[in-house]
């Protein structure tokens, strides 16, 4: 399905952070490749993935309203999940990262295989 012009900046950063979530799984604790994703998921990504998730619910959820309460809600509890799983991170939580790669990868494709389908019949038509 082609994506509407309004999801396709957000779809842009899935791309980036199906990426990260696959360095991830494929990374090593405490090799040099670990550290450095660690600092970037702690740093860069952060703020980015922040601003990510509240444009997401504060643009897109609207469109929604309660049309698709389990769909609104699995995207609520994943973006908390995800949050959580940052917090142990910078804790020292161990099994912290890789659990936010397996997260972060299934939850980009939630998205954009259901939500954003959902999401896209509410928009008008692009022409």
């Amino acid at each position: 399905m082609k994506r509407h012009p309004a999801l396709i900046e957000l779809s842009r950063e899935h791309h980036g952070a199906l990426s990260l979530a696959r360095r991830i799984a494929l990374a090593e604790v405490g090799t040099t490749e670990w550290n450095a994703l660690r600092t970037r998921v702690l740093g860069p990504f952060r703020s980015e993935l922040m601003a990510h998730f509240a444009d997401e619910e504060t643009r897109l959820l609207p469109l929604l309203g309660d049309t698709q309460p389990a769909a609104v809600e699995r995207l609520l509890d994943e973006h908390r999940a995800l949050k959580r799983l940052l917090d142990a991170l910078k804790s020292g939580e161990v099994d912290a990262m890789k659990k936010f790669g397996t997260l972060l990868s299934a939850h980009v494709r939630f998205e954009e295989r259901q939500f954003f389908v959902l999401v896209q019949e509410q928009l008008p038509t692009a022409s």
